[in-house]
């Protein structure tokens, strides 16, 4: 085979406005970097966000910030006491079901990690949003699980995913859609013919190389350094069981000890400033979007998550003077 097939993939939201939606419920926590991030988000996302006053919008969030400094005096230290302990006996079942599935095993190999109970209000949070997508319904039937239904509800192997549709804008460029904002282009792969057999082509076939789409595994997981633990991911799921009244959550902890374990497990936020998330006096915390000082909620245009590849193939020959 001649030549090296280059795949590009560009990842990008779209708004998509819908006859009679009026989108979806967002609570977003003031007083958090970046101002300017909140002024945009207001103006470009949220219905009727372009005609709010920018300056009212600031004065919110300078008295978020003026809350966040009060915090750092009367909770001081609040963040490193986060309640913690082993999944219990009962279900170990599950932890060993769940480490033994690929999504799991390729999430987390790299550092160590436990499978805990952990305290909700006192997870740091770096992502400053987060979706209200369960009904009241919903969460009624959240407070009454049990353990094991609870346990599945934060690590879950079985369940539905979200629609993705597929455009071909050209022979070799294609578009991807999906209303998740986990959907995400997966590491590309070469794959040998016996491993797609069901496949044809013109001739004889060498290698296929190719490149997955679909989404993260989407644990409920985070980062431990010392005695603060970061939230990483299922910010929903653990918004939604804060609203129904509960208080601990099962959560996948990874333990990192220096910065460069950090850079391999912790998103770009917090990579980019982890003093501020990891040694502050009093960081964002989840109970936060629960704080009416602290949150507003905003409802916004309908999204469209788009990711687009693009293939290129160029051959060339080479002579071999030896």
């Amino acid at each position: 085979m001649h030549g090296r097939p280059q795949v590009q993939v560009t990842r990008k939201k779209e708004k998509v406005l819908r006859a009679r939606s009026t989108g979806a419920e967002l609570v977003w926590l003031l007083g958090q970097p970046h101002l300017g991030d909140y002024l945009d988000f207001v103006k470009t996302k949220v219905i009727g966000g372009a005609e709010l006053d920018p300056r009212m919008l600031a004065d919110e969030w300078r008295a978020a910030n003026d809350v966040y400094a009060e915090l750092e005096r009367s909770e001081d230290g609040y963040a490193d006491e986060t309640k913690r302990r082993p999944a219990g006996r009962a279900l170990k079942p599950l932890v060993r079901r769940l480490e033994a599935n690929p999504w799991f095993r390729d999430s987390f190999d790299n550092l160590p990690y436990a499978v805990e109970r952990v305290e909700l209000d006192r997870l740091v949070a770096s992502q400053n949003h987060v979706e209200r997508a369960f009904t009241g319904r919903f969460l009624k039937r959240l407070a009454s699980m049990s353990e094991e239904e609870l346990f599945h509800f934060c690590l879950p192997l079985d369940r539905q995913q979200p629609p993705v549709t597929i455009t071909r804008l050209a022979s070799d460029r294609f578009v991807f859609t999906s209303p998740s904002t986990d959907f995400r282009a997966h590491t590309p792969r070469i794959l040998r013919p016996e491993e797609v057999a069901h496949l044809t082509s013109c001739g004889p076939v060498s290698a296929f190389a190719g490149i997955a789409l679909g989404f993260g595994s989407n644990f409920l997981s985070a980062v431990r350094s010392d005695r603060r633990i970061v939230l990483q991911n299922g910010y929903h799921r653990a918004y939604a069981l804060r609203s129904a009244g509960l208080k601990y959550a099962y959560c996948v902890v990874e333990d990192v000890t220096r910065k460069d374990e950090m850079k391999l497990t912790v998103d770009d936020t917090v990579a980019e400033d982890p003093e501020f998330y990891f040694a502050s006096r009093r960081p964002p915390l989840l109970k936060d979007f629960f704080d009416r000082r602290l949150a507003r909620q905003l409802r916004i245009r309908p999204m469209q998550n788009h990711v687009e590849v693009e293939i290129k193939v160029r051959s060339s020959i080479a002579t071999d003077w030896n």
